[in-house]
């Protein structure tokens, strides 16, 4: 409890120093001019992700965990092929119950993205967490809603959520076509029979898959399901968790933009580890370097988050990341040719640039041999 509510008087913080535009109340505001397009610090080379970084769309300025997270919505819609009105229902929904980040807290139990509350049956705060699985479960629960398709957005949201203040819907429906409009790939759907089988189509996202690690990579023969000799999860429950989650995905393919069950990038497994435990981080790799605390490689502990540039990062714009699992091993989805792998954390020596610490205990010593220099 004490965590969530240090996470949620940062919030209120960061609210406060945000400038909102008034007739929306969403967005984050920053200096340069209000036109649609790359924000200066913003883009593919900038922020980027598969949002496309912080930009503003539609006379609305979104910073890049903001335009991530409409792209996975977005992105889950197109893969079910659903018509756009079901990604402008889902996004305004968004937009009214998180502004579109990823968060663990809410009115009484309400989690994520979509505000979903566990104990209302919208899955465990898990998978709630997980902005793929969240989008998910709104979308089976809009399809039942008979004539979902023909109603204003907000009464659909409205009929979905079950909100105490469902008129807030409504007014989102603009900012959410924009963002649509920004994401969407490929012509619209037709609205699926009763019954009927949709066409389920890949997504694209804004930027391009911007590369892996970057560096040789030496797998180890561990197994999904199997733990290295002589190896021991975490006794703490969340590290327990993330930990173990990231080994069991071993062996699954890189895919970018990916959160799972079926593929990850790299960024994706880091967010899906921690949603396992209970524990929201931000999405995207650019995003992920300020989360939770920084710690430093002389004072490792199981599940914290270790950067490199990659392929076209830098050392200020790190655009690889991994998981220490403790033992001298890193968890990470290496790039398409690879996968997931566990390797010894030795193979990016020098090359690490930020060390983030996400729960659980703290300043666990490194391991002896890890050969690496403290990190900032």
């Amino acid at each position: 409890m004490a965590r969530r509510r240090s996470t949620l008087v940062l919030a209120l913080l960061a609210a406060a120093l945000t400038v909102v535009p008034a007739t929306l109340g969403v967005g984050i505001a920053v200096l340069g001019a209000a036109v649609d397009g790359a924000l200066p610090y913003g883009g593919c080379s900038g922020d980027g992700g598969i949002g496309g970084g912080s930009q503003s769309i539609g006379g609305t300025e979104w910073n890049a965990e903001q335009t991530e997270n409409a792209a996975t919505v977005v992105a889950g819609v197109v893969g079910r092929g659903l018509p756009r009105r079901a990604a402008v229902i889902a996004i305004s929904t968004v937009i009214v119950e998180s502004r579109l980040v990823n968060v663990e807290y809410g009115d009484r139990d309400s989690l994520g993205l979509f505000q979903q509350r566990p104990s209302q049956g919208w899955g465990t705060p898990e998978q709630v967490l997980n902005p793929v699985y969240a989008t998910g479960i709104f979308l089976d629960r809009l399809g039942e809603l008979p004539g979902w398709a023909s109603m204003p957005p907000g009464e659909a949201a409205q009929a979905v959520q079950r909100s105490a203040f469902p008129d807030r819907y409504g007014p989102q429906e603009e900012p959410a076509a924009a963002l649509v409009d920004r994401f969407w790939t490929g012509p619209d759907n037709p609205v699926p029979a009763p019954g009927g089988a949709a066409t389920v189509r890949a997504a694209t996202f804004a930027c391009p898959d911007q590369g892996g690690a970057g560096l040789p990579s030496t797998p180890t023969d561990i197994a999904p399901g199997q733990l290295p000799p002589g190896f021991t999860l975490p006794a703490d429950p969340a590290q327990r968790a993330a930990v173990g989650f990231a080994l069991a995905q071993i062996g699954k393919p890189y895919v970018w933009g990916g959160k799972g069950p079926d593929g990850f990038d790299c960024s994706g497994l880091m967010l899906a580890a921690w949603a396992s435990a209970g524990v929201a981080i931000t999405a995207g790799t650019v995003n992920q370097k300020s989360a939770g605390t920084p710690a430093s490689l002389a004072a490792l502990a199981p599940g914290d988050l270790i950067f490199i540039p990659g392929s076209l990062g830098s050392p200020t714009n790190p655009r690889h990341v991994g998981m220490y699992i403790g033992s001298g091993l890193i968890v990470n989805a290496v790039d398409s040719a690879t996968g997931i792998i566990a390797q010894p954390l030795s193979d990016w020596d020098g090359q690490v640039v930020g060390v983030r610490h996400i729960a659980g205990p703290a300043e666990r010593a490194a391991p002896v041999g890890a050969g690496l220099a403290a990190a900032p």
